[in-house]
């Protein structure tokens, strides 16, 4: 596996589970700590910007990963995850309302760290294969 799609994948991995942590944290943190609601962490501009630093990571290691373990399915499910989170940006919590946009958040994101996780397992598997001599590149 290359260092980079390596790399990516894990950033793309923790921006997914920072996103559905900033998702379910930030309204009790804000409740607990009033002097953190000035930060705006909690608006819909937050979740806009992690979606645009998620979107092409993900499409990067995700393609990268597929091309070489050939399991397509991952390339599916990370892109459903990346599909939701879109679509919850989107369609924000004025038309979802906040709890259906947290549901959507948090789903999205486990998709797409879930289709991360096993493009790296893969990836790993696909190495071990070419190293041991038991499959060709």
């Amino acid at each position: 596996m290359t260092t980079n799609q390596n790399l990516v994948d894990k950033a793309s991995i923790s921006l997914s589970a920072l996103c559905a942590i900033h998702c379910l944290v930030a309204p009790l943190t804000v409740a607990l700590l009033p002097s953190l609601a000035g930060l705006s962490l909690h608006d819909e501009t937050f979740h806009m910007w992690m979606v645009i630093a998620i979107l092409p990571m993900s499409i990067y290691a995700l393609t990268l990963g597929c091309k070489k373990h050939q399991h397509s399915r991952v390339l599916a499910l990370g892109g459903l995850g990346l599909l939701v989170l879109v679509a919850t940006v989107l369609l924000g919590h004025d038309r979802l309302g906040e709890n259906w946009e947290k549901i959507l958040t948090v789903v999205g994101a486990s998709l797409v760290a879930l289709g991360h996780i096993l493009n790296f397992r893969y990836c790993r598997l696909q190495e071990n294969y070419v190293f041991r001599g038991l499959r060709q590149e």
